[in-house]
């Protein structure tokens, strides 16, 4: 008996990326970082494995870290959706940013939007996050280029810029 092909119609899906709502059509099966990426032109969001493991793919999903390469993206309608590029404000880099600069926690770069986003993840939920509990946060992120010192650096001296800044 031959195999029936089956069609799938695209859905018509709104997506609150960075304080903005945005109206795509969609697959079902689209991941949500393909979305983001290819039809929204969120570059930020990176994708290399496409399984969940390097965490290059990073956005923060109502304030959680989720590796978006694996996330459906009709999964993600009416959430809150955080990239890179809605980190900083017109008030400037936010202080992760400012860190990993100031830090040279970058070195290629291909992690450092997901690192970042898991990051400020962390620290929202937890700003006296101590360094073994930043190492532990980072697990699902890998960087294949700094050996992590700068990046933990990076987010040490962060929290600390975060802390005074919540205190105000």
């Amino acid at each position: 008996m031959p195999c029936e092909e089956v069609t799938y119609m695209k859905q018509r899906l709104e997506l609150k990326v960075n304080g903005q709502t945005y109206e795509v059509l969609v697959d079902p099966w689209q991941s949500l970082a393909d979305v983001l990426r290819e039809e929204l032109g969120f570059t930020g969001v990176k994708v290399s494995c496409n399984s969940g493991n390097c965490g290059s793919c990073t956005v923060l999903l109502d304030g959680k870290a989720v590796k978006s390469c694996i996330m459906f993206a009709p999964l993600a309608k009416g959430k809150e959706i955080l990239t890179i590029e809605g980190l900083a404000t017109e008030s400037g880099l936010h202080p992760l940013q400012e860190a990993f600069i100031e830090h040279f926690a970058v070195q290629c770069g291909y992690c450092t939007p997901g690192m970042i986003l898991m990051a400020k993840a962390l620290l929202d939920e937890n700003l006296d996050a101590t360094e073994d509990e930043i190492r532990e946060g980072l697990v699902g992120n890998l960087c294949r280029c700094t050996g992590y010192v700068k990046i933990v650096e990076a987010i040490m001296a962060a929290k600390e810029k975060m802390k005074v800044t919540s205190s105000h």
